[in-house]
């Protein structure tokens, strides 16, 4: 019970009246995220059902897999990911454990040590702080410190990055804290079709990944190619996807703000802007080929990202192209990026903290120089 509380209560930072408030928070911004599908597809199915059935096909395909976490089993998942499979696999293979991620983090790092492929699932990555040591010195390392002797076939997945007033604490993106590790793979899916593909693929892959998922996505649907429904299907770790193409500026994006880049770039064709945007898929190693070919073509960039600015997932995209394209740019590279504050609480303030929409557009214009610089708005 004291689980269960946690995850709709503790893991939330509400109390029980207010319980019901966030869900009416939450409930726009999910519905905000809905945006035209930019591939055919012949079946929709949500984030969630694509986690969902990548982990069971996994599972049935090799009984070294297995999964660990808080509420996995009983509860079928704080996010029910894991729904079904304790009934299919047993709790020899869907784990239930203690609040203690430091414990279930390093048992399954030395299970991995040994072979096993253990999916650890947070309940929200801020909570992977107390894991973090296994994370990085664990599992990270000990295939360059073992001389290539040890592999550490490890996913470490869930919920990262703001959801809706969850405060500080349970907000945060880590995409670049995990970035800057060798040693790690870091994925960051948006459509259902990216979900299932790269978790498939981190699962198979022999080193250890830190799968990134956004919570307001979990209940999206999205078209699923015939392909992506195969068995035996996954997607390229390192390759980024164009999911609009476009001339006249590049916007890069992952997770939920490639649904928001989207959705931009519809505001932006109004006004004569066609621009090209590109989903990242992966942090770490990032696709640096595919980033500088649009940018070689379009000449402008704007990268967007809910982490912070300094030191972020847009700061290393940038880096790239001025190292790699410089001499294409027409113009500077726009950031657009969460404020640099702990995120607050308040809805209003909260959703001054994170880039929205209109973000994206002011910025891409500003690229294309169909707007006043930035200074002169102050």
């Amino acid at each position: 019970m004291w689980g269960i509380m946690k995850h709709k209560l503790g893991a939330r930072g509400l109390s029980t009246p207010v319980f019901g408030d966030y869900m009416q928070r939450l409930r726009p911004i999910a519905s905000a995220i809905r945006f035209r599908p930019y591939s055919s597809a012949t079946k929709q199915m949500t984030v969630r059902d694509a986690l969902n059935s990548a982990l069971d096909e996994e599972m049935a395909a090799d009984s070294d897999v297995f999964i660990m976490g808080e509420e996995v089993g009983e509860y079928q998942g704080a996010y029910k990911i894991s729904k079904g499979l304790l009934d299919k696999y047993g709790p020899d293979r869907v784990v239930d454990t203690p609040i203690t991620e430091a414990g279930f983090t390093g048992i399954g790092v030395g299970a991995a040590y040994h072979g096993l492929k253990p999916v650890i699932e947070f309940m929200t990555f801020n909570f992977a702080m107390q894991a973090i040591d296994h994370i990085i010195n664990s599992a990270a390392k000990t295939n360059y410190m073992s001389a290539g002797k040890i592999n550490v076939p490890i996913v470490f997945r869930g919920p990262n990055g703001p959801a809706a007033g969850v405060g500080a604490q349970h907000s945060q993106c880590y995409g670049a804290w995990y970035g800057s590790v060798p040693g790690l793979k870091v994925l960051v899916p948006y459509s259902s079709e990216d979900a299932r593909g790269l978790l498939k693929a981190a699962i198979r892959d022999p080193d250890p990944v830190v799968f990134l998922e956004n919570e307001l996505l979990y209940g999206e649907s999205f078209p699923v190619s015939a392909e992506a429904l195969d068995s035996s299907f996954s997607l390229p770790i390192g390759k980024a996807k164009i999911e609009r193409e476009g001339k006249d500026v590049t916007i890069t994006a992952f997770s939920k703000m490639v649904g928001y880049a989207l959705k931009a770039a519809e505001i932006l064709e109004k006004d004569g802007i066609n621009a090209e945007v590109i989903n990242l898929r992966s942090i770490r190693p990032l696709d640096r080929a595919t980033i500088n070919a649009s940018v070689r073509k379009t000449n402008r960039l704007v990268t967007v990202e809910e982490g912070f600015s300094q030191h972020g997932v847009g700061a290393e995209v940038c880096a790239t192209v001025v190292e790699d394209s410089f001499g294409y740019l027409d113009a500077p590279v726009e950031r657009i990026a969460g404020a640099d504050v702990p995120t607050p609480y308040a809805a209003n303030l909260e959703r001054l903290a994170f880039p929205q929409i209109e973000d994206v557009v002011r910025a891409a214009k500003r690229a294309c120089f169909r707007s006043v610089p930035m200074a002169a708005n102050a």
